[in-house]
């Protein structure tokens, strides 16, 4: 399988089915239709049926999708069976929310380190994550290749250059800065002030069906 031929919209559904299929698992469901994942997840059957054929046959006509067999398959897919750790920049509101939740839905994930250039916060914890120093970036990430970035917009720049340097190959970006990186490292950019005007924009001009 290539999977460098699914298209990247189905690429980011996949975490989003896979979440629902262990629900289900832990609820001790034995098979789902496609019909009962769209009304669960809000993605229409076509679409689901569409990005599960990219995968070869899932399912069976009649019948729907084994759970338990399509769980360990997206487990798979999506290198669930692996720990991936996650460094935090910036540990301000933000970043402690995150600290403190730290996926804990998710054992498969999981921050292990935060930096901050506030002297009060280095050399703490928090969420029982220990806090260094901004300086001591290069040093600490040997092995970690993904890092949420939350720090000021003035500081994002010269720090995504210092993540950079030292290795890190994806950023999830909480600022609103369009950090600039080479063609080799994968930026996800969440502006959750662009986020909220759009749903604002969204509830005045396109009203939802009421019935």
């Amino acid at each position: 399988m290539k999977q460098n031929k699914i298209p990247q919209a189905t690429a980011k559904r996949l975490p989003l089915y896979y979440r629902y299929l262990n629900n289900l698992n832990q609820q001790g469901k034995k098979r789902v239709s496609s019909k009962e994942l769209s009304e669960a997840i809000k993605v229409d059957s076509a679409t689901i049926r569409r990005d599960f054929s990219y995968f070869g046959a899932l399912g069976k006509k009649g019948y729907g999708y084994n759970v338990e067999y399509l769980l360990g398959f997206f487990r798979s897919t999506l290198d669930q069976h692996e720990l991936t750790e996650v460094a935090l920049i910036g540990a301000g509101n933000l970043g402690t929310a995150f600290l403190n939740y730290n996926f804990t839905r998710n054992n498969n994930i999981r921050i292990t380190m935060a930096f901050d250039s506030d002297e009060s916060k280095i050399g703490t914890e928090v969420g029982g994550v220990p806090v260094y120093g901004i300086d001591q970036l290069e040093e600490k990430l040997d092995d970690i290749t993904v890092a949420i970035l939350t720090v000021p917009v003035a500081e994002a720049d010269a720090i995504t250059e210092k993540l950079v340097n030292s290795g890190i190959k994806g950023i999830l970006n909480f600022t609103p800065v369009r950090i600039t990186v080479p063609n080799d490292v994968r930026v996800h950019h969440i502006d959750l002030t662009v986020e909220l005007q759009a749903l604002v924009y969204f509830l005045k001009h396109y009203p939802l069906d009421n019935q």
